[in-house]
């Protein structure tokens, strides 16, 4: 059975559409997908209705979190999407959004980059806007080779020159919320260095005694040695052990099904939740 609980569509920043989604992950051979774009619940309805026959639909969400100036993800999963509290929030962050890119777009055009509102805006589409969408434009622009190469303090990482800063929730309030929403929480990425600073371990810790149901080990931007020391910190803590894709269509390298979460974790995932439950696929159109 192949798991993968962490994918973006283009109701976020990824490029493939919801039902572009959910037939990719069949073809990858995928027997779970869940859909997590960030803020937003935003493309269940087109993935539900498009979902292949065999395939299994897990609806969740990334949150943009940020505690003690480090931002950071929550995987939240099976939660009630009407929920009225999360649901708030939620629209709060996504809100937040494009004022932060029109920020960026300022800043970038400040140290020379000829990047407009318009170009960002036609790459987000009717996703929420974030910063993958900003790179995608200094991509097209041929300022940098990569998305991943515009996260550098030289452009848009933390504390970068194009950096400009969103709400984000505190990570303890997100669990409480999802919580509340009948939902999971993952910590996503929990040791990405790449992105910048990640939260301690010390942090974990108490994010596990509020609630935490697990962490994101096995991650394209874990190397092997992060993946074995997450690994045994989840067991210390007494937190699930996940792995996933973090699958953004052409916007980046990795594919469906790069790395899949256990069996066993999933059916924990599902027993655990109760404002939703996982969809099982009919054949969609």
């Amino acid at each position: 059975m192949r798991i993968d609980l962490h994918a973006h569509s283009t109701a976020s920043d990824g490029t493939d559409t919801p039902a572009g989604l959910v037939r990719n992950a069949a073809a990858a051979g995928l027997d779970v997908v869940a859909l997590t774009d960030h803020d937003t619940t935003r493309g269940y309805a087109e993935a539900i209705a498009a979902l292949p026959e065999g395939l299994t639909l897990v609806t969740g969400a990334e949150l943009s979190c940020r505690i003690d100036g480090i931002s950071m993800h929550m995987l939240a999963y099976l939660f009630d999407p009407e929920d009225p509290a999360l649901l708030a929030e939620r629209e709060l962050v996504r809100d937040d959004r494009v004022p932060r890119a029109r920020g960026m777009v300022a800043r970038l055009q400040d140290l020379g980059v000829p990047v407009t509102w318009e170009q960002v805006a036609r790459i987000a589409g009717d996703g929420s806007v974030g910063r993958p969408h900003v790179a995608s434009a200094l991509v097209e622009l041929g300022v940098v080779d990569s998305v991943s190469d515009a996260f550098t303090e030289q452009w848009l990482a933390d504390g970068g020159r194009a950096y400009v800063p969103k709400h984000e929730t505190d990570p303890f309030e997100a669990i409480r919320l999802v919580k509340g929403a009948g939902g999971v929480t993952v910590f996503a990425h929990p040791a990405a260095a790449k992105r910048g600073r990640t939260v301690p371990e010390s942090v974990i810790a108490e994010l596990a005694s509020a609630g935490l149901d697990g962490i994101e080990v096995d991650h394209m931007d874990h190397e092997p040695a992060t993946r074995a020391r997450l690994r045994g910190l989840a067991s210390e803590l007494g937190l699930l052990a996940t792995g996933s894709s973090d699958y953004h269509g052409s916007r980046k390298t990795c594919v469906l099904g790069e790395f899949t979460t256990d069996p066993e974790v999933y059916g924990e995932i599902t027993r655990r939740a109760t404002g939703a439950f996982p969809v099982p696929g009919a054949g969609g159109a």
